[in-house]
């Protein structure tokens, strides 16, 4: 029985991720930032302000449906968690609904941007790209179809 209990207790958060926002705090970021097991994670940072968000997220969403099996999106705004209804509208508008969601969490947001990425300067869009090899790189600002297929160095 207890197994069973930590089994679900494991699997409730990734249940309530996709399209809900969870709250992301600066003890999250390592595992987040983790090379996925196969393939390529995107980690797709917005903000509700953000002009380019919009289409960058549509166009992540696509290639990520067009190659399911090898691309994890994930999408992270920069907003705060208690806007969570406004990010929650969001998602579903963009239809990003079905993807795990996080928010920020903490008061200091410039500590979890820097976590992230210690070379950015906390614009948006912000696109994070982590390879299954470890390898990394950032991307800042409205997608074109080049930089989304680019190899990473």
């Amino acid at each position: 029985m207890k197994h069973l209990l930590l089994a679900f207790a494991l699997w409730l958060p990734t249940l309530a991720s996709a399209g809900s926002p969870q709250p992301l705090a600066a003890a999250d970021v390592p595992a987040l930032l983790q090379p996925p097991a196969h393939g390529t994670r995107i980690i797709a940072l917005w903000s509700l302000d953000c002009a380019y968000c919009e289409p960058n997220l549509e166009a992540l969403a696509r290639a990520q449906r067009a190659d399911p099996g090898n691309i994890e999106l994930v999408t992270v705004t920069t907003d705060s968690i208690e806007l969570h209804q406004a990010i929650e509208a969001r998602l579903r508008s963009m239809k990003m609904d079905g993807y795990p969601a996080r928010a920020y969490a903490e008061a200091s947001p410039e500590r979890i941007n820097f976590l992230l990425d210690p070379n950015w300067g906390g614009e948006t869009p912000r696109v994070l790209v982590i390879r299954a090899d470890g390898s990394r790189r950032g991307i800042s600002g409205a997608l074109t179809p080049a930089q989304l297929h680019k190899p990473l160095p």
